[in-house]
């Protein structure tokens, strides 16, 4: 069980760096998957920032959703940001599903801002907190101070994006200035 992620391939062509082939013979049993999220989490509380990018398939938004469950079930606090589709909403879904609690929502600016199905979704987040003095600042300004914010208290960050997804790669490279560990999912 511990190769099962290795070099494996996310749905839609996306390859899962640093990892080798993946076992196809039979599916990971609940168990295994359960005792894989305790190794990945640790001991003690952990908080994983969880980023992306919203351009996914369905089987890729299943597969984030499936570790945002699996995290937050394991005692592991989820940060994110929020967004109707891709990995923030599939990040929400899978937290919420296991814990509300384990769960923590920093959004680039307020509420009122986000779109009608986001703020639907975040009704049963506990743990959201807004930035009123972004306001006025554009979008894509915001989401990189929110995904900076979201490095910062976060011990491991995990990421799915496309090569060529700067404001991204640009959280990415902040991580590694802080030391923290970083997982990245390129799906190109």
């Amino acid at each position: 069980m511990k190769n099962f992620f290795k070099d494996s391939k996310l749905s839609g062509g996306a390859t899962v760096s640093g990892f080798a082939d993946p076992i196809i013979d039979l599916p990971p049993s609940t168990q295994d998957l359960n005792e894989e999220f305790k190794n990945i989490s640790g001991e003690g509380k952990r908080q994983v920032g969880m980023i992306g990018s919203k351009d996914l398939s369905m089987s890729q938004i299943k597969i984030i959703e499936m570790i945002a469950f699996g995290l937050a079930s394991s005692n592991t606090t989820i940060i994110t940001s929020g967004g109707y589709c891709g990995t923030n909403y599939a990040t929400i879904k899978g937290a919420l599903k296991a814990d509300s609690e384990k769960l923590k929502v920093i959004l680039p600016q307020t509420i009122a801002q986000q779109i009608k199905e986001v703020q639907d979704q975040l009704i049963g987040v506990k743990h959201i907190i807004e930035h009123k003095e972004r306001e006025h600042m554009l979008l894509s300004d915001a989401s990189r101070l929110c995904n900076r914010e979201i490095v910062s208290e976060c011990q491991q960050l995990i990421c799915f994006l496309y090569r060529d997804s700067h404001t991204l790669l640009d959280a990415i490279d902040f991580a590694h200035s802080l030391n923290k560990v970083v997982t990245v999912f390129y799906l190109d």
